[in-house]
């Protein structure tokens, strides 16, 4: 099992949270046009105590001809626990494939397990999405939404 890790900081009124914190994702994206657009897909993570994410499962459940494969995507996730077990933080996600990347940019917020740190029940990531690359895969961009399905484990 994963160990949590808080960091106190001056005032105690928050902790950085990040070590285990993790499970499996759906991301919604809206925006693009034809081929650059209608991209959602699931994704497990455990997020690693530097807050980048060790990725053990990514699927694209609409991906067309911008990513018929893909390479292994990464990303960062950098939470901040409040003493009322609320959560926020920041999100990168980046994939790539054919010449093509995919980056998504986000907000996270919701809120902890209590002693379950790995739970993030609730928590969502609102964000934008750029997609750059060759014909037709460029220069789209849009709006995405996260949510946690399920936990590690």
């Amino acid at each position: 099992m994963l160990l949590f890790v808080l960091l106190l900081n001056g005032c105690n009124s928050t902790t950085a949270a990040q070590s285990g914190a993790g499970g499996i994702w759906q991301a919604q994206m809206l925006g693009g046009i034809g081929a650059a657009s209608g991209f959602s897909f699931n994704t497990q993570f455990t997020v690693n105590a530097d807050g980048s994410l060790s990725i053990s499962n990514f699927q694209f459940l609409t991906s067309g001809q911008c990513f018929p494969i893909t390479e292994a995507p990464s990303g960062s996730m950098i939470l901040t626990e409040q003493n009322n077990n609320s959560v926020t933080g920041t999100f990168s996600y980046t994939i790539t494939a054919n010449g093509n990347t995919l980056a998504l940019t986000g907000t996270v917020t919701g809120s902890e397990s209590g002693t379950n740190t790995q739970l993030l029940p609730g928590t969502t990531i609102f964000g934008t999405w750029t997609l750059t690359g060759a014909a037709p895969c460029t220069n789209a961009a849009g709006s995405f939404t996260m949510a946690q399905a399920s936990t590690p484990g």
